[in-house]
């Protein structure tokens, strides 16, 4: 610790990625940008260092990911992000600056990650959104706030097309020209001409939609029919990629329903398997079969896929 001008401490803070899923931690960088304003040292976390605070941020419970052991070798140890409960937030001084997007230098440098808006009015039991962030999807920023001309924006919006501002927001996404990577699913269900039409204007690298549940087709394929015929293809001549959840509430059969429906209509079906490491075999070699796009292709029929062979 090192005093500065103005009689504030210099702090050395160390930063940990317990996830490291190979994506950036978007809170660490908003933590290093803080604090690389107010004069301090920003660095990952090196065991033979002495810090003043360090950071752990964590996305992922232990079904996906392994916690770290607490370094002992700073002052103050400061823990956040779902992984550690859904109770933690940043300070606003914190949450509305431009994230440190260098911190992460060994990462392409042209790519923006920001939300626009959070939370989701659908409250699904298997989603975490609506207890963590509100049963309600509220504007939380301009795009200006996280993108600064970057080439690539992934948007990890929960429920974009819920937010009442959403017109707004679609047209700032559409005026900045970038490529935009919908990561987190547009809701299918709220899919009108309006909307559409504001896709339309974007630069579009990756969309994705999703059909959960047996219990909200006609909705989500109302929606998806509308965007097959006012949408655009996307780089790999499809409409888009539909997430499709397994191991929770739905039958094998229901599960092949989807996907093949999916595909017929000239989407990209993609499963996601709820508990995954307790989830059947079966819903395994259905997810290895499904999401590998040349398996996928080259053996149309889940019943005849052998699993030796690929």
């Amino acid at each position: 610790m090192l005093p500065v001008a103005g009689g504030r401490t210099h702090l050395r803070i160390g930063l940990i990625d317990v996830d490291s899923h190979n994506w950036p931690n978007l809170a660490l960088m908003k933590i290093s940008a803080y604090h690389k304003s107010i004069g301090d040292d920003v660095e990952w976390w090196d065991g033979f260092a002495q810090y003043d605070r360090v950071y752990m941020s964590r996305v992922f419970d232990n079904t996906y990911s392994e916690d770290e052991p607490e370094p002992c070798n700073a002052s103050e140890i400061i823990k956040g992000g779902t992984g550690y409960g859904l109770d933690n937030t940043l300070p606003d001084e914190i949450e509305h600056i431009m994230p440190d997007y260098g911190l992460y230098h060994w990462m392409p440098q042209d790519t923006a990650y920001g939300f626009l808006s959070r939370g989701c009015p659908r409250g699904c039991e298997f989603c975490i959104v609506s207890h963590k962030e509100g049963r309600r999807s509220v504007k939380v920023a301009d795009l200006a706030e996280f993108w600064n001309g970057q080439k690539n924006i992934k948007l990890l919006d929960p429920n974009l097309l819920a937010c009442p501002e959403h017109t707004d927001l679609l047209s700032q996404l559409a005026s900045s020209g970038a490529q935009i990577d919908f990561t987190q699913g547009l809701d299918a269900r709220l899919l009108c001409a309006e909307n559409i039409s504001l896709l339309n204007l974007m630069r579009i690298k990756e969309i994705h939609f999703a059909w959960d549940s047996l219990r909200e087709t006609d909705a989500v394929l109302r929606g998806l029919r509308l965007y097959v015929e006012s949408g655009r293809k996307n780089r790999h001549g499809e409409y888009g990629t539909v997430y499709v959840l397994t191991n929770f509430n739905t039958t094998m059969d229901e599960n092949l329903f989807r996907i093949y429906t999916l595909r017929d209509m000239g989407y990209t079906p993609y499963v996601m398997i709820y508990d995954k490491p307790n989830a059947p075999r079966e819903i395994r070699l259905l997810q290895r079969w499904c999401n590998n796009k040349p398996i996928f292709r080259s053996e149309p029929d889940f019943a005849r896929y052998d699993p030796r062979r690929s």
